[in-house]
This record gives structure tokens, sequence and C-alpha cells, in this order.
């Protein structure tokens, strides 16, 4: 039988993603509101309460609004929340399969699941490892940029690039969030382990989609005796036998174009891929992923697979 699924803010730009993948998916039956009725509660309510499976692709206030309309009683349905609003909330479970052993095992026995954001997924998948080594002390003091595709930012950040495209006004990449306080840093301090939130510089760049999240790391400042190598091996010990995380070889050359990075490369995949550049001084780790694959849609999807005991691969491309 049919696992029902209501997708609650199924027009948004991650809505529209997951409900994509849900029409490929052989076990769920989707519920579907009402255009004319999306800000209903009373039948909001009613479809909440009739899925098993219910995917909050909206504001943080609205999510919690929606985790509100559970009915008395019903110990059924369960919610995978894409919003900011639960990440780091008691009594929700991280929806990063990959983050350590236990956390798939987590998520199945889950009713509430916070979804990772899209940078946070990026920088936790690059970083938690190396913690969790002994390689990279807590108190490190991490850098990162990350370099994301203009979806990210929702529709209307993709009506403003589609507007500017004649003008090419908006061809630059722009820095953001310059108050150093982005909505990511709670999740990405949390689930790497780190004592301090890093400094972290969000990118947006005029492409759709594509991310690459960057962390340089001072191999002085590291455990002694850690190297390029040493990093890399971290990493591949830690996603052994994962399908959607990869750690990709420790050759500048294969893994570039003519020296220059491709952050589009995983696009239309729920695939993160790994990589360790740099010398014996200094490293660089790269993660890249499709900030609406791996970074939201994809990993909602994942999570839910996980939820309702199927296949954890099922709509999934690597």
């Amino acid at each position: 039988m049919k696992r029902k699924v209501f997708v609650d803010g199924q027009e948004g730009t991650t809505g529209l993603q997951i409900r994509d993948r849900l029409l490929a998916h052989d076990g769920v039956h989707l519920l579907e509101i009402e255009s004319e009725r999306r800000k209903d509660i009373a039948r909001r309510a009613e479809l909440i309460n009739q899925a098993d499976a219910v995917f909050l692709c909206l504001p943080d206030d609205a999510a919690r609004e929606s985790v509100a309309l559970i009915e008395a009683g019903n110990s059924r349905t369960g919610f995978i929340d894409a919003s900011t609003a639960h990440r780091v909330a008691p009594g929700w479970t991280y929806g990063l399969p990959e983050l350590r052993p236990g956390q798939r095992d987590a998520i199945r026995a889950s009713r509430r699941v916070a979804v990772t954001g899209c940078h946070a997924a990026g920088f936790i998948l690059a970083l938690a490892p190396l913690v969790a080594a002994g390689l990279l002390p807590p108190d490190y003091p991490v850098a990162c940029h990350s370099l994301t595709g203009y979806s990210g930012g929702g529709k209307k950040m993709i009506a403003d690039y589609d507007s500017a495209r004649d003008s090419r006004a908006l061809d630059a990449a722009r820095f953001y969030s310059l108050g150093l306080s982005h909505k990511h840093l709670p999740e990405m301090q949390t689930y790497t382990g780190l004592a301090f939130a890093p400094v972290f510089v969000p990118i947006v760049d005029n492409f759709y989609k594509g991310m690459a999240v960057a962390l340089p790391l001072q191999l002085r400042l590291l455990a002694p005796g850690t190297t390029r190598a040493s990093i890399h091996r971290a990493l591949s010990a830690h996603y052994e036998g994962e399908r959607f995380v990869r750690v990709m070889p420790l050759d500048a050359e294969s893994n570039t174009q003519g020296g220059f990075f491709d952050a589009m490369a995983t696009n239309d995949t729920n695939r993160n891929d790994l990589f360790v550049f740099g010398n014996d001084d200094r490293v660089l780790v790269v993660s890249r992923l499709d900030n609406l694959g791996k970074g939201a849609s994809g990993a909602a999807v994942q999570c839910m697979n996980l939820m309702l005991g199927f296949d954890e691969s099922t709509a999934l491309l690597d």
C-alpha cells in the first residue's frame, strides 16, 4: 500500500523540487492541496493528519504553526522540515544520514526530522569527520566561503536574476550575510562539534544551481603530523560505502578543468563530492553539491525514505 505524503508549501522552490521527486516515487501517494485553499488552516490540518509524512517547505514561523496542527493522539504522521525552525531544536533529529554512525537509525525512528541547510550540508560533511578524527581541534578558527547558484534565494531572487538578464546588472558574484550571522551557523557549529561558530561568508553568483563550500586550513594549527593525505584518509574512512558522499582522488589535475573548479558538476543529483587540495603547509577542503538536491529537496526525500521504510535512494540520482 502506498504511503500518503503531503508537501506543505508545495509552490515554493524546494516544495516544487520535492514534488517532482515524489511524482517519480512508486511508493507514495501525493496529497495535494487546492491552490485556492493553500492558506486555509483547516484544510492544511486535514491533509497533515491524513499523511504518513509531511514536508514543511515554509518560513520558520509557519513551519512551527504546521507542526502544531497535528491532532492529539496522532503518532503516525511524521514531519520533515526543510526550514531553519527545528534544526537544533530539542526533540528533532538532524536530517543528515551520513553525519555519524547511528544517524540513519535515528532518522528511521524519528517522527520529527529537520533537514540540513544547503551551505550547512556541505560544511558539515567536510568538517565533522576531521573533528571526530581528532585532526581539527574544536577551537580551530574556522573560516569558510560558500559559492551558490541563485536558486537558493527562492522565487524572489530567481525573479531578480531573470529580470536582470538583459542588463547584466547581476553578472558579478555577490558576497552577502556580511554581518557574519547567517541562519545556518547554529547547525554548522552544533553538528561539527566546533567550540565556536565559523567565520562564514556565502557568495551568490549568476548561475541557477550548484554549490562549492570551501574550507581553508592551516596544517600547522591542526593535530601534529596532519597532512593533506591524512585529511583525505580521514574523509575516505568516514564515508566508506556511502552512496551519496564521494571523496574524490587526491589529484588536483583530474578534479579541475584547466585548473578551474566546476561548482555545478553534481547538479541534478543527490551527491556530495569532497575534495582535498593544497600543499605541505595549507589545505583547501571543498564540498560540492546541488543546493536544490543534497542541499534541500534531495536530502528531504532521502530522509523520508528512511522514515517510511523505503530504500534510501528511491527517486534520487547519484
